[in-house]
Parts: C-alpha cells; structure tokens; sequence
C-alpha cells in the first residue's frame, strides 16, 4: 500500500519511457486481453558481462495504487541513485514497471471497467517477466519491492530460481492476506460495490461516498501514528490534514482501479513454497507498520524456511513512517549497501 503522504514528482532524474504490447495474454483466471500494454521508465543503461548477459539490471517494484514514479520520491530515488549511491544509476540499468492495473499500463479505467480480467500477482509477476525479455533483459542484479512489490518478490524467487542475484521484498509477509489485513481491503472493496453510484462498474461519475470510504481505509493502512501526531497536534490540524489527503487521493483514484488492484492479493501465497527461494534475500519490515504488525510474529517463524535470507525489524523511530518506511531509503540503505556487497557476482 501507499504511504500517506503523496511521492513528490521527479523533476530531477532523465527516466527514459518505454512500453511493451504482449499479445494475448492469458490470465490465471483463464480469462485473455488481445493486448497487454505495461509501460515502464529507466535509468541508466544495460551492461552486459562477457559472456553477453546483463548484469547490471535492477528492477524496482511499486506498491498497491502506486506506478512507475512512485519509486522517484525523493526520499527514494534522491538517496540510492546519486553518484556513490547504493543503487548509482551511473553503474545500474533501473527499470521501474507500472503493473498492470496501474499507471499507464492495461487497466479497468481504460474501458472495460469491471469486466477487466481479475488479475493476481502471479498474472503481474508472469507479464514483469515477459516485459523483461521483450526489453532483452536475461538477467536480474536485484529485485528490490515495495509492499505489493514486496509479495511479488517473493512470488519472483519462486517462479524463476536463478533469474536474479539477490531478492530485496520491504514491507511484507509471505503468507497469506488474512486477519485484519484482509478485513481492511474486503471493507475497502465493499465500500465501492456498496455505493449505488458504483453501477456494477458502469458508472458515469465517480460513486464518490463509496471511493472516500476506500480511500480512508487506505489512508489508516499506511499510517503512522507518530508522524500524524506530529504532522497534526491540534484537532482542527487533524480534520484538514484529513481533507486535504482524501482530496487528493479520491480525485486520483478511478474506483472499478482500486477494486482490481486491492483484490490482486487475494490468492497470494508463497508459504508452501519458501524453501525452493534460494536466491539470497534481504527481507526489511517496520515495527510502526499497520498492515504488518510484528506482534504477529510471523516473519520471524518464515524466515528459517528460507535457506539464504536475512530479516530485519526496524524498530519505530522518528525517522519510520509506518508502512511507508519501506521508501524511506534513509532508514535501510546501509543493509542495502552491505547485502549488494555480500551479493555481488564473482567474476
């Protein structure tokens, strides 16, 4: 899920567009496009090893209701991919996807409302996947996801063993999306169905009441207690900042969009599968993070079943912002830095 506070545009970075068309693809469900667009931008350029593959390929992974910018915050991209920087686009080709679902890519919102295919993160995963060998990409230097991105790194490093050097999924947990994280996003869901404006998907006007009420739940999802109190002290700061957000995020957000894209993670499940992830890991969550709550105590028991992985739980600070933490690249670029380090290919 998205931060609540919105990524500043990039100004800064020369991301260069690009797009693939894959043609007929079949969904899981069974259910095909004729043409499956995924747009993506990057950074830097490909290099490849002697033996001609690519080596220095880094594919970022935005998260639920984020796109191909959201990864160009600055509290990102201002961090890692300077001269010197973890991720130096001066050494590494950066490829940051919109799934599809998202941003420019195939969506609801482009036509066929609630009668688009009902994607998953293995559909997602698969047509990455796919993108990447119509780019000419044969090999990954690291798949670093945020939150949705997160899962989808762990479905990565089931699917293609061997694809990347080194798995970085932030803001997560390889099981699956019960308990309270599912309660929040089946309440997000039936907020908009609910809505009598929302027509079955063909609606005419935004179904309004039904959107704010989703995007309240994702708002509360990707707080940070600490930093809202300190953002707002007063009841009368609160109520605007409030607004303000909500304002924002509804007059953003197409709803059949976040129906499809909050219902993705419905059958994700890497748990019966964990021990096959032997591609190195470094897996970071937030101890302030409300979507994966560390009194579950879950990554601490499902990271002995991965043969090569690291956990880390940063602990709340005034520098975490909750979920959110996981583009905060101020907080865990060091682990970063040190597991490239620890990754790097021999020659």
């Amino acid at each position: 899920m998205p931060s609540t506070k919105p990524a500043a545009p990039a100004v800064s970075w020369p991301a260069k567009d690009g797009a693939v068309i894959l043609p007929n693809f079949k969904f899981g469900t069974g259910e095909t496009l004729p043409q499956l667009k995924l747009h993506y931008l990057t950074l830097g350029t490909p290099h490849r090893n002697a033996a001609g593959h690519v080596d220095n390929a880094v594919l970022l992974l935005h998260g639920t209701g984020g796109n191909s910018h959201s990864l160009l915050n600055p509290v990102f991209a201002d961090v890692l991919f300077v001269p010197g920087g973890v991720l130096d686009i001066k050494k590494y080709f950066i490829i940051l996807p919109d799934d599809i679902g998202h941003g420019e890519s195939s969506k609801p919102s482009d036509g066929l409302h609630a009668h688009f295919p009902a994607y998953d993160y293995d559909d997602m995963v698969r047509s990455q996947r796919l993108m990447l060998d119509e780019m000419k990409i044969d090999h990954l230097r690291l798949i670093l996801g945020t939150s949705m991105g997160c899962m989808q790194s762990f479905v990565w490093g089931e699917t293609y063993p061997g694809f990347t050097d080194a798995l970085a999924p932030f803001a997560c947990l390889p099981v699956p999306l019960a308990g309270r994280n599912r309660m929040m996003r089946y309440m997000a869901i039936e907020a908009i169905k609910q809505d009598p404006a929302w027509m079955n998907g063909e609606y005419k006007n935004e179904p309004l009441y039904g959107l704010r009420t989703a995007n309240e739940m994702i708002f509360i999802m990707g707080s940070s207690p600490l930093q809202l109190q300190k953002l707002a002290p007063t009841r009368e700061a609160a109520e605007k900042y409030v607004d303000q957000a909500l304002a924002r995020s509804v007059s953003a957000t197409d709803a059949n969009d976040l129906i499809f894209y909050v219902n993705a993670s419905r059958n994700y499940d890497p748990s019966p599968n964990l021990e096959k992830i032997t591609t190195p890991v470094l897996w970071i969550n937030s101890a302030d993070d409300f979507i994966n709550p560390p009194e579950l105590g879950i990554a601490e028991k499902m990271v002995k079943r991965l043969p090569n992985a690291k956990f880390i739980l940063i602990p709340i600070s005034d520098q975490t912002r909750g979920h959110g933490t996981h583009t905060v690249a101020s907080v865990w670029k060091d682990y970063l830095a040190d597991f490239m380090k620890a990754t790097e290919p021999k020659p």
